[in-house]
């Protein structure tokens, strides 16, 4: 059995038009990332409070980057470099493509 068989037996095969979901309201777009920002900043805060040292502050600083630029590695560098015809709707969408392309 290949691995883009198995892949697609646990997560299904990938549909562009079926898996990809449109948000065009300006509003609901800045809603959306708003609270991203609040997930981040109560999240972060509740873990410095938890366990503060410099060391805890220094991770999370590295996972708080890294996590964004994988975001722009998916969502950008993507989409503009690599398959301009392609467009994600998410994460689970972004891995689908990069696991079942063939």
């Amino acid at each position: 059995m290949e691995m883009n068989e198995s892949i697609e037996k646990v997560i299904g095969k990938y549909n562009p038009q079926k898996d990809m979901a449109d948000l065009k309201k300006t509003s609901l777009i800045h809603l959306k990332g708003f609270l991203f920002f609040v997930i981040l900043a109560v999240s972060s805060t509740g873990i410095l409070i938890q366990y503060f040292n410099f060391l805890t502050l220094f991770f999370l600083c590295l996972v708080i980057w890294s996590s964004a630029r994988l975001y722009y590695y998916f969502f950008y560098v993507i989409e503009n470099y690599v398959d301009s015809a392609f467009k994600f709707s998410g994460l689970f969408s972004a891995i689908k493509y990069l696991f079942l392309k063939k």
